[in-house]
């Protein structure tokens, strides 16, 4: 009787163990453990980050932390850290978070337009993905990458065709560069190689003139007529005369570092520089800004006409009034220089 009693509190023994194990297991893996009240939070693991590091991002979003460790320690987590940018879905058990972010990384969607230099590039993709401002530019100016790909310093701006792009959140530099390079021939199909073909310019030259034009005007609507008018110049051997590209030579000396040309004036038409259209026949030798595609396909359309200047319109802001003749011409600037006069704007 007495080896019975000490059998049968054995087994009862050997059931409260077990039922505690169960429950263990279960609250450890099987039940939910996040603490937020969103339908879903992200966390972002990046290339060189430990555990430990992993961990601090969870924690606050979790109930248990510590049942977590346990298990992600179970399943070999902690020494077997993924990079990426990783969902949790409210409710979600630590098993259930630990295969998310050992395996699905997810996309994000990298959008860049309207940006002035390589510089303002790097640092708005920098803050979409995991490399930094410093690694994209060295890997956006690399020399041999130019090299390779056709591209000069002065041009490679018009490589990053502004749209939007999935990318995987650890993308690095090299990758991103890649990409783009890759998205940048996509953009430039049959259809638009033929249309440069016919109208005499090359791929950087179609980007160069679509940079002074959306410069000129964000109107998708006028870009075309304002291409006509400097394909027009172009044909009669007449100087652009950007005054977008004033400006840009302006802001390369110190003289003008940090300052905002609201208003052109003979002064800046005498500066001492390649991107001084006034002074220099043709193009300029690379982008002023990184043109909208509105403004790449308004230079391969350019619209027809016999126009040969334009100025902005006082009366329709962001609009221009367009002339076959210079005395017409001269009559809608005075027009123009009156009302920023009349605005205090001087310089």
């Amino acid at each position: 009787m007495y080896i019975k009693k000490i059998l049968l509190a054995i087994v009862f023994l050997g059931l409260v163990v077990a039922a505690y194990f169960a429950y263990f297991v279960y609250t450890t893996m099987f039940s939910p453990n996040t603490a937020f009240n969103n339908e879903r939070a992200y966390i972002y693991v990046k290339s060189t980050d430990s555990y430990e590091a992993v961990r601090e991002q969870l924690e606050p979003l979790l109930k248990d932390i510590n049942r977590f460790d346990a298990l992600a320690k179970q399943k070999k987590y902690v020494s077997n850290i993924k990079p990426g940018r990783y969902e949790i879905r409210k409710g979600m058990s630590n098993n259930d978070i630990i295969n998310s972010i050992r395996s699905n990384n997810l996309p994000v969607k990298v959008s860049f337009n309207n940006q002035e230099t390589l510089e303002k590039l790097a640092g708005r993709i920098a803050v979409q993905i995991e490399a930094d401002s410093v690694s994209l530019l060295k890997a956006m100016k690399d020399p041999s990458f130019l090299a390779e790909s056709r591209f000069k310093e002065a041009t490679a701006l018009g490589m990053y065709i502004p749209n939007s792009y999935e990318f995987f959140w650890n993308t690095t530099a090299e990758q991103f560069r890649t990409r783009m390079l890759k998205e940048y021939h996509h953009f430039w199909n049959d259809s638009r190689k033929v249309k440069a073909k016919a109208i005499g310019l090359s791929e950087d030259q179609v980007m160069a003139l679509a940079s002074i034009v959306h410069e000129e005007s964000k109107k998708a609507k006028e870009q075309p007529r304002i291409a006509g008018v400097y394909m027009n110049r172009i044909r009669i051997g007449m100087p652009l005369q950007a005054d977008p590209t004033l400006k840009f030579a302006a802001y390369k000396l110190p003289k003008y570092k940090n300052t905002i040309i609201k208003r052109v004036l003979n002064v800046h038409k005498e500066i001492d520089s390649p991107y001084n259209t006034y002074k220099n026949l043709g193009l300029p030798p690379g982008l002023i800004a990184m043109p909208d595609i509105s403004a790449i396909d308004a230079v391969l359309n350019y619209e027809k006409h016999k126009y040969l200047y334009f100025v902005a319109d006082a009366d329709r802001l962001g609009y221009h009034k367009f002339s076959k003749t210079l005395s017409q011409h001269n009559v809608y600037a005075r027009e123009y220089q009156r009302y920023l006069s009349s605005q205090g704007i001087i310089r």
